[in-house]
């Protein structure tokens, strides 16, 4: 069978899950993939963030556990409307920080959303790449060495020459391409040499950990999961100890 055609989920690959939940007041991002298990509790008063917790369950880098702090630092106190991409985002760890970003974009809305995300790893080149909202897929693309093939409407571009292309989407259809994107380029780790990824100073300074001051006395940590091969579910567990939280004081 072709891989194009291959359901997904029978596929060796990166997994995702992310799942926000909201109660009065309060709204939870949680995520977990193959070397990531993080959340953010935001509080709120409607019009502000008044508090922000970041919990840090798996993490890949013994110095990551420090940028908690570093979002504090960044949401507390803006109007929820403030908490956006744009803000320190490389000073930041990027994944609370885009967690941060979600948890705002639906902190208002009576129910909660559920995204899973797929990126098969390659076969001959050619990777599937696919999210599901509450079970629902939005988006299948397929690369071919680097470069998008389909749907025609991206062909020919890469993953990081999107932003131009989901910038023309709206609401749901935007959110849903930029977790994709976000999601397609960390799974590349999957295939990397870990001798590749285990020196932090010799990668771009993108985020918290990576910046130079760190970088150099950063080391690997951590568990690696791989959930394609059905022996675990992201956020299995770790999301009812959360929602505990959510729902708790």
């Amino acid at each position: 069978m072709e891989a194009k055609s291959a359901k997904i989920e029978k596929m060796p690959g990166f997994r995702r899950r992310i799942r926000v939940e909201t109660v009065e007041g309060k709204v939870l991002a949680m995520l977990e993939d193959d070397i990531h298990c993080m959340a953010v509790l935001l509080r709120h008063d409607g019009d502000h963030v008044i508090a922000v917790e970041p919990v840090t369950e798996r993490m890949p880098w013994d110095t990551c556990p420090g940028a908690a702090d570093k979002l504090v630092e960044t949401f507390a106190g803006l109007p929820l409307a403030e908490v956006n991409a744009r803000r320190e985002k490389k000073a930041n760890c990027t994944h609370l920080h885009d967690l941060a970003v979600l948890a705002a974009a639906h902190a208002l809305d009576p129910e909660g959303v559920a995204y899973e995300i797929f990126a098969s790893d390659p076969i001959d080149g050619q990777r599937i790449l696919e999210i599901r909202r509450d079970g629902k897929t939005v988006y299948r693309w397929t690369e071919m060495n680097g470069q998008l093939i389909d749907p025609p409407s991206i062909a020919g571009q890469t993953l990081l020459s999107l932003r131009d292309w989901i910038g023309t989407l709206e609401g749901p259809g935007q959110e849903a391409a930029r977790l994709l994107q976000w999601g397609a380029l960390v799974a590349h780790g999957r295939t990397m040499p870990i001798e590749e990824q285990s020196r932090a100073a010799d990668l771009p300074p993108n985020c918290y950990t990576f910046q130079p001051e760190r970088a150099v006395h950063a080391h690997r940590v951590g568990q690696r999961f791989d959930f394609s091969d059905g022996s675990r579910v992201p956020l299995e567990g770790f999301d009812d100890r959360m929602l505990s939280r959510l729902k708790g004081g």
